[in-house]
C-alpha cells in the first residue's frame, strides 16, 4: 500500500484573462496526497479553446 500518491483532477472553472475576459476552462490540478488527503498542489494547467495547454499563473481566478 502506497502512503504518498499523486493524483490528477480535472474540473470546470471560470477564469479571467485580459485578452478574452471571463471564460470557462477545464483546469487540471496535479496534487500530492497522503492516505487520500491532499497535501499540496504540485502543478495546475488549463486547456484553451484552441487546444493549447497554458499554465494557470497567467490568469486570475476572478475579478
Amino acid at each position: 500500500m502506497k502512503l504518498i500518491t499523486i493524483k490528477r483532477i480535472t474540473k470546470q472553472e471560470k477564469r479571467y484573462t485580459e485578452e478574452m475576459g471571463m471564460l470557462n476552462a477545464r483546469v487540471t490540478y496535479i496534487k500530492q496526497t497522503f492516505l487520500n488527503i491532499p497535501i499540496r498542489t504540485l502543478h495546475s494547467y488549463r486547456e484553451t479553446y484552441y487546444g493549447e495547454v497554458k499554465d494557470c499563473c497567467e490568469c486570475v481566478l476572478s475579478r
